[in-house]
This record gives structure tokens, C-alpha cells and sequence, in this order.
């Protein structure tokens, strides 16, 4: 059975996630978090019990929804089949409406909002609500895109454009610079996804990598620090969305740079790029909110 294009609009059903302390630590430390960045304090996202510091939770945290939230189906499940070693993560987006607890639960329902013919392959197009079980009222949605070779090409609609949130030519106002470990990958798959492209070399040998590469997940959490502390001074209260797309893949010790344009749009708005350590653009059309 391919791609199944009249799915846009199904919806999963509900499914739930909770979370405590220790799992807000293990993703602060998975996304590279420190004592300090080369802007600011990070110690409330590691530490829970420093006299004078509340734990705070990273805004990217949300992500994981994704991956741990269990006791229902994917929307994704409505798609029909494909295989999935063919599937890439193409976009990601997240937008808060209050900062994330340092412990709670919350139940998620997704959506197919698009699937476009790419040619080459399908792009399908999802967005997630997640309610917090305390009170009943959002805390945050998720948007994302998935590219699946080989299952274009059935006549539909091409999709939007990639020309949204366009870096601008001039130096950033902004350029943070963080160093992954070499164990980053496996620092970060202690948060929820365990795919062995992450940690197996026989497994990414087969993708044509020299090493198992890092979560696209893990780069987007290193570039949200580096906006949270570059715009918002890591005041998780401040971080309001931020989206952006994939654009190839990180090897575990590279060097990520992100630079930040602002002034280009509204006020309380930023362009980035995530570049890996060879200048490559990794992460590519990033948008930012924040107060």
C-alpha cells in the first residue's frame, strides 16, 4: 500500500508523557549543557539542589513528546506503509505557551496537516498539542516534517516553498559557537530515541558515514541553548517558537555554530543557521520568537 495522500487531517489518538527532574537533566546534559556557555550561567538546567538555584527546564525539552508519549497511535500509523530506513526528518518546530515544568504530564494528539509530492519522495507534515494533565490547558505544540524516499511521485501538490526565514547577507548579530563530545550521540539517546543510527557503526556504515551520526534533535537542542541564551538570557519565560530544517547530518565532536540575524523581520523575531565545523549549513530557514 503506498502513501495514503487522503490521510491529511486524520488525527492519532490521545497518548501521554511524564516526565521529572532527572529526565530534565539527562536532556540538558544530552544537549550539551554546562556549568556555563560563552554566554551565560547554564547551572539551573543541570542542577536541582544548588543553594540559590531553581532547576529550570530547556525550552527544546518539549521535543521529546515525540518519541515518549505511549497509550495511543501516531497519526503517523494512518499513512500506510513505507520503509522506514527511508525516512529523514525534515523540519521541526515547537512553540511554548509557558514555560515547561520540571516535572509533569501531559497528553499529546497529533494531526497529518500536508503530505506533498516530492518527486523523489513524499513529505509528510504533522502537528502535535500537548496538554498539561494538571490543569487541562496547552503547553505546547510541535510541528515537524518527514521526507520518505521513494514514495513521490503519485500526482499531489508539491508543497510550500523553502523560502521562509532566509538568512540575510551580512554578519549575524549574534554567532555561538558550542563543541559536541564525541559520546554526544550517546549522552542524547538516553532521552528517548534509540535508533542504532546513533550508536551502531554497522548501522550508519550502511547510510555511508564514517561514524554514527548525531540526532537531529541533539542539534536542535545545542541551537535552542544557543537562542535561549543569546536573545532571551536563559529565561526559558522568553522562548516562544523556533523552527527550522534539516539540512544534513553531524558527526558527534563537530563544532556547531549558530548565527543570529535580528532586525530583519518584527520586533521579538530571528533568523539562524546552525553550521557544522567545515561551514556547512546543517540546520537551514530557522525562525525565532521570543519576548
Amino acid at each position: 500500500m503506498p502513501i495514503n495522500k487522503d490521510a491529511v487531517g486524520s488525527k492519532g489518538s490521545a497518548r501521554t508523557w511524564a516526565w521529572d527532574s532527572r529526565d530534565a537533566l539527562i536532556y540538558a546534559l544530552g544537549v550539551g549543557c554546562g556549568v556555563a556557555d560563552p554566554v551565560g550561567s547554564e547551572l539551573e538546567f543541570t542542577t536541582e539542589n544548588t543553594m540559590g538555584v531553581d532547576q529550570k527546564v530547556l525550552p527544546t525539552f518539549g521535543v521529546l513528546a515525540g518519541f515518549n508519549a505511549q497509550g495511543g497511535k501516531s497519526a503517523m500509523s494512518g499513512i500506510g506503509t513505507y520503509d522506514p530506513r527511508m525516512l529523514v526528518h525534515g523540519e521541526q518546530g515547537i512553540r511554548l505557551h509557558r514555560p515547561i515544568p520540571v516535572s509533569g504530564e501531559i497528553t499529546l494528539v497529533d494531526e497529518i496537516t500536508g503530505i506533498y509530492d516530492k518527486g523523489k519522495g513524499a513529505v509528510v507534515a504533522t502537528k502535535a498539542v500537548a496538554t498539561l494533565t494538571a490543569d487541562g490547558q496547552p503547553l505546547f505544540e510541535l510541528t515537524s516534517s518527514v521526507f520518505i524516499v521513494g514514495e513521490g511521485g503519485f500526482g499531489g501538490d508539491r508543497g510550500p516553498s523553502d523560502k521562509t526565514n532566509v538568512a540575510p547577507d551580512r554578519t549575524p548579530d549574534h554567532s555561538v559557537t558550542y563543541q559536541t563530545r564525541e559520546d554526544q550521540a550517546l549522552l542524547y539517546r538516553l532521552s528517548g530515541d534509540r535508533n542504532p543510527l546513533h550508536s551502531d557503526k554497522k548501522f550508519s556504515d550502511v547510510g555511508g558515514f564514517p561514524k554514527p551520526i548525531l540526532h537531529g534533535l541533539c542539534t536542535y537542542g545545542f541551537t535552542g541553548r544557543a537562542l535561549l541564551s543569546a536573545l532571551c538570557g536563559n529565561e526559558p519565560a522568553r522562548f516562544k517558537a523556533m523552527e527550522g530544517r534539516f539540512s544534513s547530518p553531524v558527526l558527534p565532536g563537530e563544532a556547531l555554530t549558530i548565527r543570529i540575524w535580528t532586525g530583519e523581520g518584527a520586533a521579538g523575531t530571528a533568523v539562524f543557521q546552525t553550521v557544522g565545523g567545515d561551514g556547512r549549513v546543517v540546520i537551514n530557514n530557522g525562525g525565532f520568537s521570543y519576548s
